[in-house]
């Protein structure tokens, strides 16, 4: 059984092509069995949509590859917390699992949430992945547009 740093390392991948594409660090992958179904990077600026963000062309993907609405089975890995739009499409997707990297205090959910998950009851959650790979990928790209 593949790690949780294995996956990471996958979504840290698509967080360094978003960063070279001019977008937001951000980089997802979902799993199934071990294996990659679907990825995701923020194409936000390159589409040109606000809701253009990591996860939620990650899951559009996996929904597609699996022919469901919902993903009970799967695990997805994002770089950095999930902000709340993402989070609601975690819950909606029924993941089992979610696995982040860094945490966003700006924009992440939580900090609307507190503490109350806006994920599914039954998702397992994991935090603190690599985070100190994706918090620098991060600061790395606002330090150089500032």
């Amino acid at each position: 059984m593949l790690s949780d740093e294995h996956f990471m390392k996958q979504a840290l991948v698509l967080a360094s092509q978003a960063y070279d594409a001019g977008e937001v660090p951000v980089g997802a992958v979902v799993v199934i069995n071990d294996r990659i179904i679907a990825r995701g990077y923020n194409q936000v600026e390159q589409l040109n949509d606000p809701t253009a963000h990591a996860e939620m062309i990650a899951l559009t993907s996996a929904f597609s590859f699996l022919g469901a609405k919902y993903l009970p089975d799967a695990a997805l890995y994002v770089t950095v917390e999930p902000c709340l739009m993402c989070a609601g499409a975690l819950y909606w997707s029924k993941l089992g699992k979610i696995v982040w990297g860094a945490s966003d205090e700006k924009n992440g959910f939580a900090r609307l949430t507190r503490d109350q998950s806006p994920f599914h009851p039954k998702a397992i959650i994991r935090t603190g992945v690599l985070a100190e790979e994706a918090a620098e990928l991060m600061k790395s790209f606002f330090r150089a547009r500032r």
